[in-house]
Order: structure tokens, then sequence, then C-alpha cells
């Protein structure tokens, strides 16, 4: 496995899954063919890298608003944050879920896909409180960070709740949604907290 670069700003969008698909097939050829075999598990984590790609390019329309984007951030487990979103609004982890043709329903407390429940809303809560510990302990003030879950080509989203503990949008409107959120930061603090972020080092606890 290849070395991670030190500034996560270099990253793009979808390269912790990148890596696990080179580590699950070496071979390119077999690694293209994986791709396309319905019972394979490169087949499901490609599924995922396109997702990310699609909501990292969706997050990166953000830049030009006074917002700073990072992806495929890694902890030292092993495990990685897909996208933070650091802007005038607030921390954002942003966790990308392609479900291509199927039916979402968003209530209070879960996200059931196809009728069927799933650990999305648990997932994404934890995640979110795991990256502000990490967060906060770097910039030595709290950073509250506030989870979001970017639905991938589904064929229905339904959301329900008035105040939901995580954000669920469809990824084409991610962008819109938190640059139109109200101000929390201001410009410096942004900076501040992206400078601590995209240090490789925050993450190694």
């Amino acid at each position: 496995m290849q070395p991670l670069p030190d500034d996560l700003a270099q990253n793009r969008p979808g390269d912790a899954v990148r890596r696990k698909i080179r580590e699950l097939q070496p071979n390119p050829v077999l690694r293209l063919i994986d791709r396309w075999r319905p019972d394979s598990e490169i087949r499901s984590w490609a599924d995922g890298l396109t997702g990310e790609r699609l909501t990292g390019r969706m997050l990166d329309r953000l830049r030009d608003r006074g917002w700073f984007t990072l992806h495929a951030i890694q902890w030292a487990s092993g495990a990685d944050v897909d996208h933070l979103a650091i802007g005038p609004a607030g921390v954002f982890s942003v966790n990308s879920q392609r479900h291509r043709g199927k039916t979402i329903w968003y209530g209070d407390t879960a996200i059931t896909v196809n009728g069927f429940s799933t650990r999305h809303v648990a997932v994404g809560q934890a995640e979110a409180r795991r990256i502000s510990r990490a967060l906060t302990a770097r910039c030595g003030v709290d950073v509250p960070v506030r989870p979001v879950i970017a639905v991938v080509h589904a064929a229905k989203l339904t959301i329900k709740g008035a105040n939901p503990p995580v954000l669920v949008l469809p990824v084409e409107r991610l962008a819109g949604v938190l640059s139109g959120l109200s101000p929390l930061l201001l410009p410096d603090q942004v900076a501040h907290i992206y400078a601590v972020a995209r240090n490789a080092r925050t993450w190694a606890g």
C-alpha cells in the first residue's frame, strides 16, 4: 500500500475505495472483469466509488462560495471519511450512499432502502462525533460537526420529520442546501479548521 499524503487536500473523491479495490485485485485486467461480475465484491466497491466521485464533484462546487472540501480522509484504523465540507455554515461530514433505482425513506431516526432498515443514520452520527473530537482536540476550540448523507441515483427519496438528526439530501442538492444555510463561522475560523483538517496527523489517533 502506498503511504498516504500528509496534506489531505491532495486526495481525490473515492481514493480510499480505489486503494481497497487495488488491494482486492492487484491485476488490472482481472480488476476490470470483476467490476462487471454481478456477484463480485469489487463490483460492490466500484458502485460505491461511483457514488463518492459524484458526491465529491457536487461538493467541490462550494469552493467558490467560501467553502473548503476534503475527500477520503483515512483514520489510523483504516476506516475513512468519505467527504468533509468546511464553510461559513459549519463543518459537515458527508457520507455517500449509492442506491441505484431504489426507494429511500427517511423518518425521524431511520432510513429504509426498499423497505429494509439500514444503519446509515447511526453510522453518520457516530462518524460526526468522532470527527468533532479529532478537530476539537487539534483546533483548541469546540468544533461541532453535522452529519450529512448524500443519496446517489435513488429512484425515489422521501423525507419525513421536521428536525432530522442527520441531513439527508439527493446528491444534486448538496451544494445548494449547504451554501444556503445560515453562517456560523467567520472566514478566519473556516480557514483555521480547514488547515487542521487537511493535516493527516489530525486523524492519526
